[in-house]
């Protein structure tokens, strides 16, 4: 290996490096901006940060969000490596069954990419429900809503992924990950109507 090589070696290695590490330096230096700002130090920060999160509910549902954004970002983006064609598998993986070694063999893929964006729309309704809803928690506006929402950000990680080479944009994925979605928008709606039901049935035994 000659002088050349090993400098594009190491100028690679760094660059991966960058890379890989790019979502946790950033979530490391917004926290460290917070702190900083504050002007108080660590601990008063860590305190008032408990606080927030001790009394507010709004502050706890979009730390939820929040944190279940942060996972999607880096099993989808910030944690992969690079692909050489990420058009090597347009269609993508369909059946949840495929056939290796002349024996069928599970395909977790198609579960995970259905599950995946579960929670994350289910987060996004508890934490901005009157921001997207306008309170009008109808079944028809939640499948609507959900289905929308995201098809997008499926749409916006494929696009993601192929532009910047980490990963194979797959049709399958993007049509399993907006049922998975909206089926989260389901789980939201009748876990909705339940809590309602129950809060109505407090109140009218409380004589409210």
């Amino acid at each position: 290996m000659n002088m050349a090589e090993n400098i594009i070696k190491i100028l690679y290695d760094v660059l991966m490096i960058f890379y890989q590490s790019f979502g946790v330096a950033v979530l490391f230096a917004v926290v460290f901006m917070f702190v900083y700002k504050n002007n108080s130090g660590l601990k008063e920060a860590v305190k008032k940060w408990l606080m927030w999160f001790k009394s507010e509910k709004q502050f706890r549902r979009v730390f939820y969000f929040a944190f279940y954004t942060a996972i999607v970002l880096f099993c989808t983006l910030f944690d992969r490596t690079l692909f050489d064609n990420p058009l090597s598998n347009v269609l993508g993986e369909w059946a949840f069954y495929e056939d290796v070694n002349g024996k069928p063999a599970f395909n977790a893929n198609v579960p995970e990419n259905i599950f995946m964006l579960v929670p994350f729309i289910f987060l996004l309704f508890f934490a901005f429900r009157e921001k997207i809803l306008n309170n009008n928690v109808s079944f028809l506006t939640i499948l609507w809503k959900s289905s929308v929402i995201s098809f997008l950000l499926s749409l916006l990680i494929e696009t993601l992924q192929l532009f910047l080479h980490l990963g194979t944009w797959q049709l399958s994925d993007l049509v399993y990950n907006t049922v998975g979605g909206v089926l989260g928008g389901v789980v939201y709606f009748f876990t909705y109507k339940i809590a309602q039901k129950h809060r109505n049935k407090k109140k009218y035994f409380s004589g409210g």
